[in-house]
């Protein structure tokens, strides 16, 4: 029977057994040393000890508020690997590798360090999220004269942004393979090659006023996008400590809406008339060819791992991981409510030109209030990731946004409302910061309560079931225009004009308000299963 011969993967795992003010004692054991380009960065060291599996140090500081804080706090149990089949058992392979491990000896204790470097990929991942979002919301903001560009219908339009969900879905397997294989370079390089490929073929498709080339172009865009959204996790947990795994993770993540918040801001700028599509198209594929290419200067992986948790690991076999994601009845809880609120968000921010110019508001006002759902949810999520960071209080945070976030759904039933402004920014904002806020917390509690299953399996089918149910809820959506009160009696813009989504909004809210009871279901499992982080008082 396999032993897991390396520490848990929590934040508690590199940890000093005494406080870090004895890193100094005569007992501490030297780390080999490591040169690096940025040496420098690493200027405090301390000792863990991991359930008598050995010492290691630690160096940076990154970690030293938690330790001096939260350290006696975080008591989990061990979590074994004994019995999930692992691929070790069946080849070489137990984890990614380093290039700082040959440099240390068999007798010498395991040496985590931080790198500045890390920053650098962290800035291009943001980068990468924002210009795949951007592609993938390009015509949303401009849906009634992209319709007139390509002489197709709305509704065919709005297949332009659909398409790429269930592309998402499609490109998932091979994703989850990729990260768990190649690592988040490889992954992200071929990432990029989708990304500009389906830029400038949807740009062709424009030029040519071809709707079926332009739509070839959103397919590719939409296999490259859950290259991207699947990555922070990933890539987080192989360079940052726990102590900012969740601020990167939000970082990246919550970078994807920033291009969304960018199309509907300039998009609307670009093109003010039909003949302006293709212009527009080209734009947004020149801005993407820049961004990408900074992908080739960015590290495979960082020469030692940051802390116990990232160092080589036996991981479970597909088929094991699988099984063991199935068995989790707290994951399939929470999957459940981010397939959801993932899924709505996609669904209204799609649709939400459709939703309110038939209230008597202009495709400005519209995208004002995307940005401002946008810019308001970023803002959310830079004061509550970091709380969270340092106090692992994952399910408390769940339990309070998730509310919050259904309300906004049913209160956006009657915001907007004969164009006054002030109901619909409101509600935005409010949804906004619950669902921006939300998001980060989700991906990194399954993270905790999945270990050991590698984190892009809990966050691929995460992401990809909450596109699945977003394109779903926009064909829906969209096929319920003109129901309920008054649809299509108008002329002046109000409540009554032809085209009003009420009821489709309503339905929408009805499920976001039938999935919140779920966070009860979470945060209910003590002991075994608990992963890396032991969390106190939630």
């Amino acid at each position: 029977m396999l032993r897991d011969p390396f520490p848990r993967r929590t934040a508690y795992s590199a940890i000093p057994a005494q406080d870090s003010d004895h890193e100094n004692d005569s007992d501490t054991h030297d780390t080999h040393d490591i040169h690096d380009d940025d040496h420098d960065d690493h200027d405090h060291g301390y000792n863990s000890d991991n359930n008598g599996q050995g010492k290691g140090k630690y160096i940076d500081d990154e970690m030293s508020p938690l330790s001096r804080s939260s350290s006696e706090k975080l008591k989990a149990p061990h979590v074994s690997l004994d019995e999930f089949p692992t691929a070790s058992s069946t080849g070489p392979s137990t984890g990614p590798s380093y290039a700082g491990a040959s440099s240390v000896s068999p007798g010498d204790p395991p040496q985590y360090r931080v790198y500045r470097r890390r920053f650098l990929g962290l800035f291009m991942l943001i980068l990468l999220n924002i210009m795949v979002s951007w592609a993938w919301l390009t015509f949303s903001p401009v849906v009634s004269l992209a319709a007139a560009h390509y002489r197709v219908s709305e509704s065919a339009i709005n297949w332009l942004s659909t398409s790429i969900l269930f592309a998402y879905v499609v490109a998932t397997p091979a994703v989850i393979y990729s990260l768990h294989r190649f690592s988040t370079k490889p992954t992200l390089l071929a990432a990029c090659l989708l990304l500009l490929a389906g830029n400038w073929i949807r740009y062709a498709g424009a030029r040519a006023a071809s709707f079926p080339v332009t739509m070839v172009g959103q397919l590719l865009i939409g296999a490259a996008q859950p290259f991207v959204l699947s990555a922070p996790p990933h890539y987080s947990d192989a360079w940052f400590t726990p102590a900012g795994r969740i601020s990167a993770t939000a970082a990246a993540s919550l970078a994807n809406p920033v291009g969304a918040a960018l199309g509907q801001l300039i998009n609307p700028m670009w093109a003010t008339a039909p003949e302006d599509i293709p212009d527009m198209v080209l734009w947004v594929a020149v801005i993407t060819t820049v961004g990408v290419l900074g992908w080739v200067l960015v590290p495979t992986r960082p020469p030692t791992p940051p802390c116990a948790s990232a160092a080589p690991h036996p991981t479970p076999t597909p088929r094991a991981a699988v099984a063991a994601l199935l068995a989790n009845r707290e994951w399939i809880a929470l999957t459940a409510m981010f397939w959801i609120y993932l899924g709505g968000f996609n669904a209204l921010s799609t649709l939400l030109p459709q939703i309110m110019i038939p209230r008597g508001y202009t495709l400005d006002t519209a995208g004002l209030t995307g940005a401002l759902l946008i810019v308001v949810g970023l803002i959310a999520a830079a004061v509550i990731a970091p709380i969270v960071d340092r106090t692992h209080a994952f399910t408390t945070a769940i339990r309070t946004l998730v509310p919050i976030t259904a309300a906004t759904y049913v209160a956006f039933i009657w915001a907007p409302h004969e164009g006054a402004l002030a109901p619909p920014f409101v509600v935005a904002a409010v949804m906004g910061a619950g669902s921006f806020a939300l998001l980060p917390v989700a991906l990194e509690w399954a993270g905790e309560i999945t270990y050991p299953v590698p984190t892009e399996w809990a966050s691929g089918v995460m992401w990809a079931g909450g596109q699945l149910v977003g394109g779903v809820l926009i064909v829906g959506m969209d096929a319920m225009k003109g129901l309920g009160e008054g649809g299509g009696g108008g002329k002046d813009g109000g409540e009554g004009r032809e085209g009003d989504m009420r009821a489709a909004v309503g339905m929408l809210a009805a499920i976001a308000v039938l999935a919140a009871p779920g966070v009860w279901l979470i945060g209910r499992k003590r002991g075994r299963g608990m992963g890396r982080l032991g969390v106190a008082g939630v």
